[in-house]
């Protein structure tokens, strides 16, 4: 028998120990019942957050026609909220005031455009003789191109949103109706339908010849996609011999016979004639020494059309860095493009090509040289008609870890140049809603309240007078012509006049009619000088707007 002390501490730490395994036990039942909760939680959350994912892909935030039908919603908006100004006008009025076609084909000549734009003006002015159809038409074809591009174009949902509502597609392209829209429009028809090149040229020589009709800078996309279209045709021998196998006997040349017609009648009318003095006329205006500076502010117009800052061409500093910017960017496509030779060319080509007209014409605004932007859109869509190639890479030695390395980069380049674009076109339709672009309707909407729109009006400085014209419905009277007018022709026929040349030909008109005691004077500029034998009485003042040049000043002028 063991001792009672040895019995005593045996029975306690027997009893020690059973006690602990019974907390233990109790432990492992509340981790297991927490676990078990923690699990349910969790499955929860997870049938939950199915639940909204599928309820959410209900909603039409992820369909492309609800993108769509906003944007048409707020352009419609924008537009008319949108106060016109002489760019918008000015071919309007041309169209309007012109007296037969043989006149309008002249008066185009003078604009440095082809006739397209035009011509739909005029059959719009048949329907109504208000250049808000301009503005309804206008919003259409931007309305159509952004349905393509949401339809047709690979981009994702987040590259399609912010391109979208970007600078050029939300304001520049939307806004202010002018011939460039045509350009986004006929740009993405041809990237939709590229594939029926297989069996018929016809489409895309039919969207080729309008683009080049468009504008000067749509000829320069145009000429770009058609030497596109020929390197393929000569060198893939695989895609021409299935084009031959499947096409019509004359559908090859009568495509050659509308894109050479189309390229010659776009020539033909923006080729100035000999008085024309706008933007240096037919023999002046061109660069043809070798200019560093002006070349690179050439390559600066592509970093503006990316990221849409011009850089100051005053200074080296700016210079440098936007080129190096855009020839980093443009080195990272190039690269990215480097497995789709076709694509590939069309970018080089099609910066090239304006990159030439950039340096030896017109450095442009960013309507024009937003035409950069456009072929890089167009060079990255057509990639992805066209499989990898390695013939390129192969001939360069180029490593696959280094093609990998550029996709990231110019990946996020893309996204980059993409929410710069989405921010200014958020800031400047914005803008266009509380600034008015021009003081024009403002200024007619008051002359038509104080019913001074059936006085005698002179008007100068006659090129930013052309939207007062296209307002008010009439002709005024243009001291730089010394007769009435409405639109503006920079020839010969023209002669700018200083402030005392204006009041010198109110002074004469005053003379000449005894009827008339006093003369509606609208200039763009104050009034700095005055005459002793008249009487100027100021009007009225219109100066919130955001073109400086289109501000307008009213004056009573009497004879003493």
């Amino acid at each position: 028998m063991k001792p009672t002390f040895v019995r005593y501490h045996t029975f306690n730490y027997a009893y020690l120990l059973k006690k602990k395994n019974k907390k233990l036990h109790a432990l492992r039942q509340i981790n297991c019942i927490q676990k078990s909760r923690t699990n349910k939680f969790h499955f929860v959350i997870t049938m939950l957050n199915n639940k909204i994912i599928k309820y959410t892909s209900r909603l039409p935030f992820s369909s492309p026609w609800f993108i769509i039908i906003i944007f048409s919603a707020l352009g419609l908006i924008g537009i008319l909220n949108h106060s016109m100004w002489r760019d918008e006008l000015n071919p309007w009025l041309i169209v309007r005031d012109s007296e037969s076609f043989g006149d309008l084909i002249g008066n185009i000549h003078y604009e440095g455009h082809p006739v397209l734009w035009y011509f739909s003006l005029a059959l719009l002015r048949r329907i109504v003789d208000n250049p808000l159809i301009m503005q309804i038409f206008h919003w259409g074809i931007t309305v159509a191109s952004v349905t393509i591009f949401w339809l047709y174009s690979p981009f994702n949902y987040q590259q399609k949103f912010l391109f979208s509502f970007g600078y050029f597609t939300f304001y520049e392209y939307l806004l202010i109706s002018r011939n460039y829209a045509f350009s986004m429009l006929f740009v993405f028809a041809f990237c939709t339908i590229f594939s029926s090149r297989k069996i018929t040229y016809a489409y895309l020589a039919i969207l080729l010849g309008l683009l080049a009709n468009s504008s000067a800078y749509g000829l320069l996309v145009s000429f770009s996609l058609a030497l596109t279209l020929l390197a393929e045709f000569c060198f893939d021998s695989e895609h021409r011999q299935q084009y031959f196998s499947q096409s019509q006997k004359y559908d090859l040349s009568l495509s050659i016979l509308i894109i050479i017609f189309s390229f010659i009648a776009s020539i033909y009318i923006i080729t100035p004639p000999a008085d024309s003095y706008l933007y240096g006329g037919l023999n002046n205006g061109w660069v043809i020494q070798l200019d560093l500076r002006h070349f690179l502010r050439s390559i600066g117009r592509i970093f503006g059309s990316y990221f849409l800052i011009i850089p100051q061409h005053k200074k080296w500093l700016d210079l440098i860095i936007c080129t190096l910017i855009a020839l980093f960017v443009a080195t990272l496509t190039s690269i990215k493009l480097s497995k789709k030779p076709v694509p590939l060319f069309l970018y080089i080509t099609g910066n090239l090509v304006l990159l030439a007209f950039t340096y030896l014409r017109f450095v442009g605004m960013p309507r024009h040289f937003g035409h950069f932007y456009l072929i890089l859109i167009a060079a990255l869509w057509l990639g992805n008609y066209y499989q990898e190639s390695l013939v390129l890479l192969n001939k360069f030695s180029v490593r696959p870890n280094s093609i990998t390395f550029v996709h990231k980069w110019h990946h996020i380049a893309l996204m980059l140049i993409l929410y710069v674009q989405f921010l200014g076109g958020i800031y400047s339709f914005s803008r266009d809603l509380v600034l008015p672009f021009s003081a024009s309707r403002q200024t007619a909407q008051y002359l038509q309240k104080s019913g001074l729109d059936r006085e005698f009006i002179v008007a100068s400085r006659d090129a930013n007078m052309a939207p007062l014209s296209g307002y008010l419905n009439r002709k005024l009277y243009y001291p730089e012509l010394k007769e009435m007018g409405s639109f503006t022709l920079f020839n010969k026929a023209r002669q700018d006049v200083q402030q005392a040349d204006i009041l010198n030909q109110i002074n004469s008109l005053l003379k000449d009619r005894d009827d008339r005691n006093k003369i509606l004077l609208i200039l763009n500029k104050k009034l700095n000088v005055n005459r002793n034998d008249l009487k100027i009485v100021p009007i009225k003042g219109f100066e919130k707007n955001w073109i400086d040049s289109e501000r307008y000043y009213l004056y009573w002028v009497d004879k003493l």
